[in-house]
């Protein structure tokens, strides 16, 4: 299936671009690294592939600022993949794509095609839970998530997507959003597990996990680390002042939780633009 020339596959294990498959397997990595950019938008290398998850960049979307640290401009050019859980406009931001260079393969829920090679995306792969592709030396298997499924009351809708990424024996979930779901504890085993704790405004809808179900999650997944997402970065205008502790207490809420909920999962909490190691060996 294709949208404006490109190639699009849904087979169950697809590796694309042929060429940038090494001959000689690489030496293990023994330590991953990861950006925190802010909301569900994180720049995770693993193996030595870069993902850029959920990458929305604009200092405003629609109704929502951007507060904290602004991008690094320099994702831009350092992604060797973009994974894009599902359709809501916090998450699939067209603008935001099209500032990446086209060539990086964007990889999208089965349905969300067409939009994402309305960005300019020249090489675009659907999935579905249990689909596997494979971008150099990194497997990107699509899992499960709880959350709406619509663009918008008369937009596409496509089944939202959690994946694991997986190269060198590292294994690191990207949650997108989500509520708990059965199966979760079979994602495991896992050296990182980024995990949605919020939103973007003063309450929650269906479909999202709140400190309290994120803290029932890290018991079930028990990565070697955590750390939390989709907080502190957008809110809506005008409503920081009346609800500031929406935009910043989630996260601690959730580490304090977690341990009661998960005792011995480690915990670390990044503002937006923060980074930090996981894996084998990856104390900063």
């Amino acid at each position: 299936m294709g949208y404006a020339g490109l190639t699009l596959s849904c087979t169950s294990i697809t590796s694309f671009p042929p060429s940038t498959q090494p001959a000689v397997p690489p030496e293990p990595v023994t330590a991953g690294r990861l950006r925190y950019v802010g909301h569900a938008t994180v720049d995770l290398e693993v193996g030595g592939t870069r993902v850029v998850t959920d990458p929305v960049l604009r200092a405003r979307i629609g109704p929502l600022r951007r507060y904290g640290a602004r991008p690094d401009p320099g994702i831009l050019d350092a992604a060797d993949v973009i994974a894009v859980s599902h359709l809501h406009h916090d998450h699939l931001d067209l603008p935001s794509l099209r500032r990446f260079p086209p060539d990086i393969p964007v990889i999208v829920p089965r349905g969300a095609g067409a939009l994402a090679a309305r960005a300019g995306a020249r090489e675009v792969l659907e999935l579905v839970v249990g689909e596997e592709v494979v971008v150099g030396d990194l497997t990107v298997r699509a899992v499960p998530a709880e959350h709406d499924d619509r663009r918008g009351p008369l937009g596409p809708s496509a089944r939202p997507l959690g994946y694991v990424f997986e190269s060198h024996g590292l294994r690191a979930y990207f949650a997108g959003d989500t509520d708990l779901f059965a199966g979760m504890a079979e994602l495991r085993p896992l050296d990182l597990a980024l995990l949605p704790v919020w939103g973007w405004g003063p309450t929650l809808g269906a479909g999202h996990m709140d400190p309290a179900a994120a803290a029932r999650a890290l018991d079930i997944l028990r990565p070697g680390l955590a750390i939390p997402i989709h907080w502190g970065t957008f809110f809506p205008v005008g409503l920081r002042r009346l609800r500031p502790g929406r935009l910043t207490g989630p996260p601690v809420d959730f580490a304090q939780r977690a341990r009661s909920e998960a005792p011995g999962v480690p915990v670390q909490v990044l503002q937006p633009g923060g980074e930090t190691l996981f894996g084998p060996e990856g104390d900063l």
